[in-house]
């Protein structure tokens, strides 16, 4: 071809587009050296021992005769050095004393490594020791001049490990430090961290010494958590100005899970009802809580019995054998555990949580033992302890990188929270249940918050009370409920009017009911009372003076009335003539109680005081409906929106879990005709 001598410099990396007919005579039908032999004699190239084909697309794959076969018609191979070559002048290039010809070696390097069959080249020449000693050999002067060489270094390595011919477990104690102290180092180039941080994932996740650790096989797992310093991750990346990137969280997410799964195998161990150790530690939780006399001098039915009660009071169910409580697994010995840190770490508020309850009354105390078992489970369900990290996770707990103890610290908090709500919600022994949800709610919701350190957290769920989980859920639910969509909205506006009338009934029915008012003189003196109520048909209020002890007077009894027809005005508050009377006397209270009617020409009037907010709500109400207007209460609006919300959840019901749209759909054009008649008389052929 006349193009051809060309393009002969540049024939190391020159793609050659093969068709489809080439492909499958010169590929399948020979052996690869001939063919790559028949291609350098074609281009007067000596030693076609040194070349080989690559793929020029997606991973630049080298051919090989195990994968030749997965060549697909139309791909475009170029004609490269072979692997055992392009190994050795890297090997010998990353070796060179010039820095420029090292960097640009590293950089191929890492791009090359991803390929299996250099990867192999390249280890069998130890060029994966080579990397191993440029770490293990960098310092901190190193690091700051040649950050470049570093992150290239670390990504070939990487790469090079991925093909799992090395094992991750040949790694050797120093390397791992350097490659930790570059996460807590500050490097001028954050990508030394994200490979780091690579690094140590893998390290973790591709050995298993490391992550199915015992006493026996955790060294290496102790050496990646000593090494990193939680404090830096805290300051530095969670701190930072900027937001964490995918995969700096993810790596986060990894080391948070793989440390918090250390936890797993106390979790999965039951307690051994037959170890002097965990019974000393179970006799050691009582005797913190109570101040007993010496159990010496006592004989041992009295000890028992002794011992027997004051478990009872700590809240075990089996108070003769506490162990048995801890048998259950998960949480097992960790819930052990974190109540023995809460009772050493703080034995203040341990002796004050133990000691309140046991002098609370029957069935409202709160059980230490058998709360602080199911908080453990609970946290350990919300921390995912004993699953292992995914592939692409990435929620991670700030607070977790500013606590050594964050499974026993959370613990100490909570355990203090779920006594505040126990107090909140007023509960009893069958409550249990409902306080440890809430509980859940609480920590749960505080820590989506992302709260970056323990008093930040303390502070946040002990704002979160019962109270606000309640309008939490509230809210959630409305929402939930799509009350915001077009068709609910207009639902809703078509509904009003029927339950107004409902409310309006509710309060003549009431008025009709009456009730007992209290005088209040000029010397506030309040030992007079009268009753007014609304006769049967609405049309006259009846009213008079009655005794303390009177229950519900009939209306023959009261001898005074006004004809609705002659109300001519309803006052509230401070417009009300009784209130101008003692202007600057009347608290708010009493101002917020008052309410007045005018009759036969605003000359009289007739002057109440509700005895409470919600009887004022439904006087109000009711004599707004008896003079034609609008009820505007707090009541009134309270009530209709729950009413509102029902009506809706029972008209909903069969479109649970169904998009409601925002527009109605269209009405389809009307038939042609309307001769939807079948004439039964044809007979069938």
């Amino acid at each position: 071809s006349d193009w051809l001598p060309s393009l002969l410099p540049l024939i190391t990396d020159h793609p050659l587009g093969f068709s489809d007919s080439m492909l499958s005579f010169c590929l399948q039908k020979k052996p690869l050296s001939a063919v790559i032999k028949e291609v350098c004699d074609g281009w007067n190239l000596p030693g076609p021992e040194n070349y080989a084909l690559q793929y020029t697309d997606g991973v630049q794959m080298y051919i090989t005769e195990s994968n030749r076969l997965d060549i697909k018609n139309g791909c475009i191979l170029r004609l490269t050095k072979a692997p055992g070559r392009c190994a050795e002048d890297l090997f010998k290039g990353i070796q060179s004393s010039d820095a420029g010809v090292r960097c640009d070696s590293l950089k191929e390097l890492a791009g090359v490594s991803t390929d299996m069959t250099f990867a192999q080249e390249f280890i069998s020449r130890n060029g994966h020791l080579l990397l191993v000693k440029i770490v293990e050999d960098s310092t901190e002067t190193f690091l700051q001049k040649s950050n470049v060489i570093m992150t290239h270094t670390l990504k070939a390595f990487m790469e090079l490990m991925y093909h799992g011919i090395v094992s991750w477990e040949n790694l050797s104690t120093v390397f791992i430090k350097k490659i930790a102290s570059f996460v807590n180092a500050k490097p001028t180039d954050a990508s030394i961290q994200q490979v780091s941080l690579d690094i140590l994932e893998n390290m973790v996740l591709s050995s298993q010494r490391t992550y199915y650790s015992s006493n026996e096989h955790a060294s290496l797992n102790m050496n990646i958590s000593d090494f990193l310093t939680d404090l830096f991750l805290l300051q530095n990346i969670i701190h930072s100005s900027g937001s964490v990137q995918d995969e700096m969280a993810h790596h986060l997410y990894v080391l948070q899970s793989v440390t918090l799964n250390h936890q797993e195998l106390r979790m999965r161990t039951p307690l051994d009802c037959y170890s002097q150790e965990q019974r000393d530690i179970l006799h050691g939780l009582r005797q913190a809580a109570f101040e007993t006399e010496s159990e010496n001098s006592l004989s041992n039915e009295r000890r028992r019995s002794l011992c027997a009660k004051e478990f009872k009071k700590l809240g075990f169910s089996n108070n003769s054998n506490p162990g048995q409580d801890l048998v259950r697994t998960p949480p097992g010995l960790l819930a052990l555990d974190t109540m023995f840190y809460f009772a050493t770490r703080y034995p203040d508020a341990y002796s004050r949580f133990v000691l309140e309850n046991s002098s609370r009354e029957d069935k409202h105390e709160c059980p230490f033992a058998r709360s602080s078992i199911q908080l453990t489970l609970i946290l350990c369900e919300i921390l995912r302890i004993g699953e292992p990290p995914s592939e692409t996770g990435s929620d991670y707990h700030p607070i977790f990188f500013s606590q050594d103890r964050l499974m026993e610290e959370l613990f100490c908090v909570c355990i203090q929270l779920l006594n505040k709500t126990w107090k909140e919600m007023r509960a009893t022994q069958e409550d249990f249940d409902k306080v440890m949800q809430v509980v859940r709610e609480q920590i749960t919701r505080t820590l989506s918050s992302k709260p970056t350190s323990l008093e930040l957290f303390k502070n946040k769920v002990n704002a979160l009370n019962y109270s606000e989980i309640l309008k939490l859920r509230q809210t959630e639910r409305l929402h939930q409920e799509e009350i915001l969509a077009p068709p609910v909205l207009e639902l809703k506006e078509r509904l009003k009017p029927e339950l107004l009338e409902l409310i309006r009934q509710q309060r003549l029915n009431r008025l009709c009911q009456g009730t007992m008012f209290r005088k209040i003189s000029s010397r506030r003196r309040q030992d007079k009372l009268w009753y007014c109520r609304l006769s049967p048909n609405h049309k006259m209020l009846h009213y008079g003076d009655v005794e303390e002890d009177s229950d519900n007077p009939t209306i023959e009894t009261l001898q005074e009335k006004i004809p609705v027809a002659d109300i001519k005005a309803l006052l509230t508050g401070k417009d009300c003539p009784h209130m101008k009377e003692n202007k600057g006397k009347q608290n708010k209270e009493v101002l917020d109680l008052a309410f007045s009617i005018t009759y036969d020409v605003e000359e009289y009037s007739l002057n109440f005081i509700a005895p409470s907010r919600t009887d004022f709500c439904l006087w109000t109400d009711g004599l707004s409906v008896l003079l034609g207007r609008d009820m505007s209460s707090e009541t009134m609006r309270s009530e209709l929106d729950i009413l509102l919300s029902m009506e809706i959840k029972l008209r909903l019901l069969d479109l649970e879990n169904v998009p409601i749209p925002d527009s109605a759909p269209s009405v389809p054009k009307p038939p042609s005709n309307y001769n939807f008649c079948y004439d039964f008389s044809q007979t069938e052929q």
